[in-house]
């Protein structure tokens, strides 16, 4: 099994590359709390003339991802870009791109609670709120933190009985809110698919959102991008697909696995395991983004 390189810091790698794609939840921050030393890395790029784009799975729009940053701490003074997955639905479900979209009705059900409203803002569907009058359903999430997917049975059971699309605005499958692990809209839709329903996901690991931002800063060379994340799935795999070398912050989503949840320390044994079953390879792991 080959060995994976762990490192004391991103200052040890740093120095290689000019633009870094950050991720937030479990990167940056829990979802309550920002980590000092997380926002301190940022600082440091910032100061060496890196430019810090923050990419999250996030279904909001951009801006209120940047506020909510904001509020934990992450000064928008050390943010170059901020892209979330939510931004990139957005974007598509108003102009209409593609066949897929222009074909979808403009009767809408939304999932979601109601922290991701915004979404529905500049929208010009009708917003039902029955399966039986909608064209298509829009998920952002679970209604309740205690949600299980299984409470979502009897809903993507009629769902499918209609034919319904689904747009999903955050692949992820699950996340960490305050140290208690919730599902993601990604767990939802992956049942709904998994029972030949249609769905159509914004977000990492889907290449085109990092072309978007990498285009936005007008990036031209790949080689000299890094991007963090905790997920292998999402943040490691779709860094891979689009050309970008990838650091692994091991602390996050998978934090429990490997040892390090409640102050533990990294199990390398763990480490190398779940790396060899990933979709991709990282460059190299940090326990936590210190630098």
């Amino acid at each position: 099994m080959t060995r994976t390189t762990v490192l004391r810091g991103l200052s040890e790698l740093a120095g290689d590359y000019d633009t870094f794609i950050v991720d937030l939840w479990g990167v940056m921050h829990d979802g309550v709390t920002a980590f000092p030393e997380a926002v301190d890395c940022l600082g440091r790029l910032k100061s060496m003339g890196g430019r810090n784009i923050i990419l999250s799975n996030a279904p909001r729009r951009a801006r209120e991802v940047a506020s909510r940053n904001s509020e934990l701490g992450i000064s928008s003074a050390l943010v170059d870009l901020v892209m979330s997955s939510g931004e990139a639905t957005w974007q598509h479900l108003s102009r209409r791109p593609d066949p897929w979209y222009r074909a979808l009705g403009n009767r809408c059900f939304h999932l979601g609670p109601e922290r991701d409203l915004g979404m529905r803002d500049g929208l010009e569907f009708d917003f039902v709120e029955t399966l039986e009058d909608a064209d298509f359903i829009l998920l952002t999430g679970a209604v309740g933190f205690e949600d299980q997917v299984a409470d979502y049975d009897a809903f993507l059971t009629d769902a499918l009985a209609r034919a319904l699309p689904m747009v999903c605005a955050n692949p992820d499958r699950e996340v960490i809110r305050g140290g208690r692990r919730e599902i993601c809209a990604g767990a939802i839709a992956l049942a709904y698919e998994e029972r030949s329903g249609e769905v159509r996901y914004h977000g990492k690991p889907d290449t085109e959102i990092y072309d978007e931002c990498l285009t936005a800063l007008g990036v031209a060379d790949r080689k000299q991008v890094l991007a963090l994340g905790d997920s292998l799935r999402t943040d490691i795999a779709g860094a891979a697909r689009a050309g970008i070398d990838a650091l692994f912050v091991a602390g996050g989503i998978h934090a429990d696995e490997l040892g390090l949840a409640h102050g533990g320390s990294l199990d390398d044994g763990a480490l190398d395991t779940l790396i060899a079953t990933a979709p991709e390879r990282p460059l190299a792991t940090l326990p936590h983004l210190v630098w």
